[in-house]
């Protein structure tokens, strides 16, 4: 393909002329296959860059990790302390999940499905954990937002167990306690 500077955009037999500011984009065969060379051989660098460099002044890769429950609190919170560790203010949130049996099917007002999942939120942060021991109550409604983590535990009886935790970063109180309303 030819790369003429002419200002208007004229069929002359096999060529096409384009106008100076498409020119930028007209690019030889050879340019174009060093342009792309170097384009891959930058983005294996970043690659190589993001997963096996230890130095703290390189662009890493950002994630996210962040999870919102609104649901009922299930147990009142307890405070447990390890030894030469902070104490954690640990709860249980239980979330329902609805439908109707029989999608696209003419279903009786009845045929409504639940499904409800509980989930362990621990504590840390030192000013939230102490008013989510004092005001987090059974029956509750509240919205955590925090993190997931995934850790491993040795139970009573010598067995290593996993547990997925929400490690609360704030919560949200929005109702009263039901024990009280009643």
């Amino acid at each position: 393909m030819r790369c003429p500077s002419d200002l208007s955009l004229r069929r002359t037999g096999n060529s096409v002329r384009l106008p100076k500011a498409l020119l930028k984009y007209c690019v030889s065969p050879g340019l174009l296959e060093e342009r792309m060379l170097r384009s891959a051989s930058s983005q294996i660098f970043r690659q190589v860059v993001r997963y096996q460099s230890t130095d703290a002044n390189l662009i890493l890769e950002r994630s996210i990790n962040r999870v919102q429950l609104l649901g009922r609190v299930g147990q009142d919170p307890v405070m447990r302390q390890v030894e030469g560790r902070n104490p954690v203010t640990i709860f249980s949130v239980a979330t329902n999940e609805m439908w109707r049996s029989g999608e696209g099917e003419m279903t009786a007002p009845g045929d409504i499905s639940q499904k409800t999942t509980w989930h362990r939120v621990s504590v840390f942060k030192p000013g939230l954990r102490d008013v989510a021991y004092q005001y987090v109550k059974k029956g509750s409604r509240i919205l955590v937002e925090g993190k997931l983590d995934y850790g491993e535990y040795v139970d009573k009886n010598q067995v290593r167990r996993q547990a997925t935790t929400i490690i609360a970063d704030n919560i949200v109180f929005l109702s009263d306690n039901i024990r009280d309303r009643t």
